[in-house]
């Protein structure tokens, strides 16, 4: 596939992206030696390999589920600015 400065004005386009006449030179070079990596890769035969659906052989992996000690309320409320016995109190945000 080859890399136009059609090709490269319509992806700035359709990115609403501007660059200068530079830096659109510098985009197509780079454009195409990704595309032509891409076409050495489809080159290889995969037909025998398998799709890569996870990156280690870990799956699924947990924690186990138990209960550990936490603060008591009074400790969580200690700090606050505002509350009552048994929440914080903040400032009215809906208005009527």
């Amino acid at each position: 596939m080859e890399v136009n400065d059609a090709l490269v004005q319509q992806l700035a386009d359709l990115a609403r992206l501007e660059f200068s006449e530079q830096e659109k030179a510098g985009i197509q070079e780079e454009l195409q030696q990704m595309i032509t990596f891409v076409e050495k890769l489809n080159e290889l035969d995969t037909s025998n390999v398998p799709p890569l659906l996870f990156m280690t052989a870990n799956y699924n992996v947990f924690r186990e589920d138990k209960v550990v000690p936490s603060i008591t309320r009074e400790e969580g409320l200690q700090n606050a600015p505002s509350s009552n016995d048994q929440y914080f109190r903040v400032p009215k945000v809906i208005k009527k």
